[in-house]
This record gives structure tokens, C-alpha cells and sequence, in this order.
């Protein structure tokens, strides 16, 4: 890849919505770019299906804004457990419940309209001396990213694999025809684990289980949430039961040479956040930006930042889900305090930094879980 003769400034070595932001955020800063990926569109993956209002600011920056009647809408976030039940509201915007399979159409449109090329079906073999083996070819990128997931060849192949891994989690999903209880994402608290709740159609949800153990089956889990189980009971399922591994992982560094990593390839954060495709629009944007400067020390360095508060949520709410003495008391706390519970939602979306929650906030929130 040191050659001075490219074939295309920017190869893509996976097409799911990462790869795609990246190929979107490249072409938009006017360099050439193919995005290569085994797989056939659309792309699907066991996640909640939700976006809030900053991953929808992350995508607008990209110059994409979803309006589609296949969607879902929901105002906040509430928690349900066996303290009781405590929601938020976003301090600002909605959020949009929207179908994988879908967010991946969309994604893809607007890319090819861009003028991205895609080549689907194909397998990225590895790196060579004269460039990247693309199925029976080598194409000499210009720059190589690697959007290749969690399990990715091109971190391997650069040599970027040395990371701290902190938690691994098993998710299911599935989804049902049926009304929404409420206007929010619900996430039920258990002992092994959550059950998250999203609405994506007005009579469309899209359920996910996550725990440390696998349950023994997707009824056995529901059946930990009675309340939740009772409204499904007699919901249609329209989809099959459909699998993933939850990982929070961080890399010593996201660059190397003329290579860089985004969205899952580049470490992530466990799906308790929500915040793993807002992290990937928000990198893809840095990484359009440092290619355009030739210089990727800046995506290494914008990168870093971007991780910071959803690492620092995830292992917060991470506790709740190890330990049953933290989930007890935080969730009496919340459900005593909602707008303790309020705050720490605008410090997750963004609208409030930690700095101004401040020692004050964590302190209060500390003693209100004591007390609880």
C-alpha cells in the first residue's frame, strides 16, 4: 500500500452502517470510494432498533435526515424493575424506532447517490505488497478502513488488536405486532439481565434480551419481565429470533499507517447505551474529516474523544446489571428522585457535559442510591 499509484482514495472493507457513514463522509469531502462487503444489502444485526436524538444529530451531520412512515417514535427513556417504574423524557427532540434492515436501505441510497461503489457478495481476502486482494483482485486504496465489526480481519491484518476488554454480553431480539405500552423505550431490570423495549411502528416492536448467561430460550427470558411477558402473550411474531455477542472493548489505537478502524472494528461500548450507531456517525465524520487532511492522527484523536462518556455510562449502568445491591438501591433512587433519573438522561444524550453535572450531582446520586 505504499505505492503512489491509487486505484480509488478510500476502500471500505465492510458495508453495514458504519462502513456505509465512512464511505458517506469520504465521498462528501470529494474522495473516491468503494465499499466491499461478503454479505448482500440489506444488512441485518440483533440490536434495539433505536436511535435517539443524537444519533439523529450525528446522522444530519452527514447530511441525512430520516423521514419515513416505517418508522417508530418514542420521547425518552423509562426504567421498570421490582422498586417500581421511573421515566425521562429527552430534553430535547424525539427518537426514532427504526428497523434494521431498513436504517441499512436508507444508508445505502444515500450513499450510491453520493456516488459511492459498492461491491456486494465479496469477499476482502487480505493485504499485500501491491495493495488489497478484493475477491480475484487488488485494488491499491489510497486509504484503507476497516468497518469489518467485531471479529475484523483488517485489525488483525494492521496489526491493531492489542485492547481492553471489559465485559461480554448475549443479546437475542425479536419482534412483535403489537400496540406499544408507552411513547418511551422501556428497559425491565432482572436479575440476569434487560429486556429492552422499542417501538419502531405504531403497531410494531422490536424486543431485545441482553444478560451475561444465555437464556435458555426467548420465553424463558421474557418470562423473567411478567409485565412484559403479559402484554406479548398473545402478540404476533413476525420475525425470527435473531442473535449477537455485546462487547465492550477498547483499542490502544484505531490507526495505523494508511489504515483506520470505525464502528465496531474500532472497539464499542456494550449495547446497554444505545449508543453504538451514534458513536459510528460521529466517527465517520472525524474520519471524512482527517482524510481530507491527509492526516489520521486526527481520527486517532477525535476517535478517543467520541468514546469517552458512552464508556463512562456503559461501565455505570454495567454495575447495575453485575450487582444486585447497586441496581436495587439506583433504581429506588430514581424512582424516589426522577429528576436525578432526568439528568443523567440529558448527560447521556449529550445535552449536559459531566462537567457541569458536576461532583455535586455525583455526589447527591451517590448518596441518594445510599439511602435508597
Amino acid at each position: 500500500m505504499s505505492r503512489q499509484k491509487f486505484d480509488i482514495d478510500v476502500l471500505v472493507a465492510g458495508g453495514g452502517p458504519a462502513g456505509l457513514a465512512a464511505a458517506i463522509a469520504a465521498r462528501q469531502q470529494g474522495l473516491s470510494v468503494l465499499v466491499a462487503d461478503c454479505a448482500v444489502p440489506p444488512i441485518d444485526k440483533a440490536c434495539g432498533e433505536g436511535l435517539m436524538p443524537d444519533a439523529q444529530d450525528a446522522l444530519e451531520q452527514l447530511g441525512l435526515r430520516i423521514e419515513n412512515t416505517q418508522t417508530g417514535t418514542f420521547h425518552g427513556i423509562k426504567f421498570i424493575g421490582p422498586e417500581g417504574a421511573v421515566l425521562a423524557r429527552f430534553p430535547r427532540g424525539e427518537g426514532m424506532g427504526i428497523r434494521r434492515t431498513l436504517l441499512h436501505q436508507i444508508l445505502l441510497e444515500f450513499a450510491v447517490k453520493l456516488g459511492v461503489k459498492t461491491a456486494w457478495g465479496v469477499r476482502i481476502c487480505g493485504l499485500q505488497e501491491a495493495g488489497v486482494r478484493v475477491g480475484s483482485e487488488v485494488i491499491i486504496p489510497r486509504w484503507l478502513v476497516g468497518a469489518d465489526g467485531q471479529h475484523s480481519r483488517v485489525r488483525n491484518w494492521a496489526g491493531l488488536s492489542a485492547a481492553r476488554e471489559h465485559t461480554q454480553r448475549i443479546g437475542i431480539r425479536q419482534h412483535f405486532s403489537v400496540a406499544p405500552l408507552s411513547d418511551f423505550v422501556e428497559i425491565y431490570w432482572g436479575a440476569e439481565g434487560q429486556a429492552y423495549v422499542t417501538p419502531i411502528g405504531r403497531k410494531e416492536l422490536c424486543v431485545a434480551l441482553i444478560s451475561r448467561k444465555r437464556f435458555v430460550s426467548f420465553e424463558a427470558g421474557i418470562a423473567q419481565f411478567p409485565e412484559l411477558a403479559c402484554h406479548l402473550r398473545t402478540a404476533q411474531r413476525t420475525t425470527p429470533i435473531r442473535g449477537a455477542v455485546s462487547i465492550s472493548r477498547s483499542l490502544k489505537s484505531v490507526v495505523r499507517g494508511r489504515i483506520a478502524l470505525i464502528g465496531e472494528a474500532s472497539g464499542s461500548v456494550d449495547a446497554i447505551t444505545g449508543e453504538g450507531l451514534a458513536m459510528a456517525f460521529r466517527q465517520a465524520q472525524a474520519l471524512g474529516q482527517a482524510l481530507a487532511a491527509n492526516d489520521l492522527s486526527l481520527y486517532q484523536a477525535a476517535h478517543r474523544e467520541i468514546s469517552n462518556l458512552p464508556s463512562f455510562m456503559a461501565h455505570s449502568m454495567l454495575l447495575m446489571d453485575k450487582n444486585s445491591w447497586v441496581r436495587h438501591h439506583a433504581l429506588r433512587a430514581f424512582v424516589r428522585k426522577p429528576a436525578l433519573f432526568e439528568r443523567l438522561l440529558s448527560v447521556h444524550v449529550g445535552e449536559l457535559s459531566l462537567k457541569n453535572f458536576g461532583l455535586r450531582g455525583m455526589l447527591t446520586l451517590g448518596w441518594q442510591v445510599l439511602i435508597a
